[in-house]
């Protein structure tokens, strides 16, 4: 089975899990060097559903959001590798600065983002709990960061 989507594939697959009474569970981020921080992120958001999808951040949102010198790894290989962890069900690129119409069109029964994020600042809120859906945060573990590993790695070699 192939993890990654396009946006209209997963739009008719939405409406496939609607019809059988799957919860679909909606996350979303850039992913780029994953660490342990991300699969317990992942892990414990699956629990709330039986649908995990991701919404990856296009190469070109990533620059847009992180700067000209991410991502590390490109869209491909970060989708390749998302729709390969135990947890993810789905992978889809968006190339916007945030998942907004991503979310307005699939229409999640519950999206989560971590606890970084207040749940009136999570983008995409506003539609979910209108359409009767959830919007939960997820504490982190550990702290572990893309941009920690990266600065580790300069500092190691430089």
């Amino acid at each position: 089975m192939n993890g990654i989507k396009t946006r209209e594939e997963l739009k008719i697959l939405r409406i496939r899990f609607k019809e059988e009474y799957k919860k679909v569970v909606f996350t979303n981020g850039v992913f780029d060097i994953i660490h342990s921080g991300h699969i317990d992120y992942l892990n414990k958001a699956k629990v709330l559903g039986e649908i995990l999808i991701v919404g990856l951040n296009s190469d070109s949102s990533v620059k847009k959001i992180k700067g000209e010198k991410r991502p590390i790894l490109n869209e491909t290989e970060r989708a390749f590798i998302l729709s390969n962890l135990k947890p993810v069900d789905y992978v889809t690129l968006f190339d916007e600065e945030t998942p907004a119409k991503l979310i307005e069109e699939l229409i999640p029964d519950v999206l989560v983002k971590g606890a970084d994020w207040s749940i009136d600042k999570i983008v995409g809120s506003d539609v979910v709990l209108a359409n009767g859906g959830e919007v939960k945060n997820i504490e982190f573990v550990n702290n572990q960061s893309t941009s920690k590993i990266i600065e580790t790695i300069l500092n190691r070699y430089s």
